[in-house]
């Protein structure tokens, strides 16, 4: 199972392509640990997934990092936040004794002091995105300032944007198998997220979906 982590753990991800099939690749269960290091990134921002972010990375002059938040525990966050959804919170429970279905990442998003924390809320049972989440430092505390809960839902962070993927489903579709996604890239401005991108990609059927007629005789 993908995506379980302790209270405060960190791990890191890359872009989904089906709900079932991203949310289980075996690599997850080798990127959870046990308590938030200074070492947390952005899922796509600094993270190895996907070679066109490092390239991109190298070729544009970065600014002064950010300080990494020390021990994020980023299942008490969504628990004490108000603007969480209470089905969200009746979802994070713990699937496997203290391991909680927690996706956390870090990465300057809105410019602050520090880096900014995304946390993604999955279900235990089919790791479903239920709500993605980005936390700002402010005086001491961190402050709500985006929420996306209309489940399927990832969050990443995208070289300083916040990307966030919806899958699409239309009638007969099985949880494993949608027929698309939305991709909406967010850009902080003036203090808030605006929606800077959107596209939609259409996954395609498997070549072999319908059945074979058979020949006359």
């Amino acid at each position: 199972m993908r995506g379980l982590t302790g209270e405060g753990s960190v791990r890191t991800r890359g872009s989904i392509q089906a709900v079932s099939a991203a949310l289980a690749v075996p690599t997850a269960l080798a990127l959870l640990v046990s308590g938030c290091g200074a070492g947390g990134t952005g899922a796509r921002d600094e993270g190895p997934a996907h070679a066109d972010s490092v390239a991109g990375a190298a070729a544009t002059p970065s600014a002064a990092p950010s300080k990494s938040p020390d021990n994020v525990n980023a299942v008490k966050l969504i628990k004490d936040d108000p603007r969480v959804a209470p089905e969200v919170k009746r979802e994070l429970k713990p699937c496997v004794a203290d391991e909680y279905p927690v996706d956390v990442s870090y990465g300057n998003l809105t410019e602050g002091s520090a880096d900014d924390v995304v946390v993604n809320v999955l279900t235990c049972g089919d790791a479903v995105g239920v709500g993605s989440y980005v936390y700002r430092e402010q005086d001491g505390s961190y402050e709500n300032v985006f929420k996306a809960e209309e489940p399927p839902v990832y969050a990443e962070i995208d070289r300083g944007d916040l990307v966030v993927t919806k899958q699409v489903y239309e009638k007969g579709d099985p949880v494993s198998s949608p027929s698309g996604e939305n991709v909406i890239t967010y850009r902080w401005t003036s203090g808030h997220f605006t929606e800077k991108y959107r596209t939609h990609n259409d996954y395609g059927k498997v070549v072999g979906d319908s059945a074979t007629p058979v020949p006359a005789g």
